[in-house]
């Protein structure tokens, strides 16, 4: 059976945690849905191909990591192999979004839902930074 044309998955990509969300174009909802921790580069996309056999999205989305001017920085390279490696990996279209003050906004949901700073694991920021990014690439498809 082919996947839904309205499952996605995105991507927070950092260089000790990946957090993933899972979206819907349908809905235009985003949740989090966790993060890849393993240490290893065939470690974390052996997770992330069972993420894609699990919930067979039609696109990736993965944060790309910016300046607040807008400027590129250490990381954006990084990010955007990423991007290039799991499009190549899994034959999924994958979409870049700008993540800016997505970890930010990840921190205020958090303590807004009530898991204040000492009760928040850096895990739950980065699954909901990319449940952030993934509502930003849902806003910008449905302009």
């Amino acid at each position: 059976m082919s996947a839904p044309a309205h499952v996605l998955l995105a991507f927070d990509f950092g260089e000790k945690r990946i957090g993933v969300a899972t979206g819907n174009t349908l809905t235009g909802a985003a949740q989090p849905l966790g993060t890849v921790a393993e240490t290893t580069a065939d470690g974390r996309f052996a997770r992330i191909g069972a993420l894609i056999r699990e919930w067979q999205p039609a696109r990736l989305v993965v944060g790309r990591p910016l300046h607040p001017d807008g400027a590129a920085h250490e990381v954006t390279a990084r990010a955007e192999r990423f991007a290039r490696q799991l499009e190549g990996r899994f034959g999924l279209p994958v979409s870049l979004v700008d993540e800016r003050y997505s970890s930010v906004a990840a921190q205020a949901r958090l303590r807004a839902q009530g898991r204040g700073a000492r009760g928040r694991a850096a895990q739950g920021d980065d699954a909901m930074a990319a449940a952030i990014i993934l509502e930003q690439y849902l806003s910008e498809a449905q302009a």
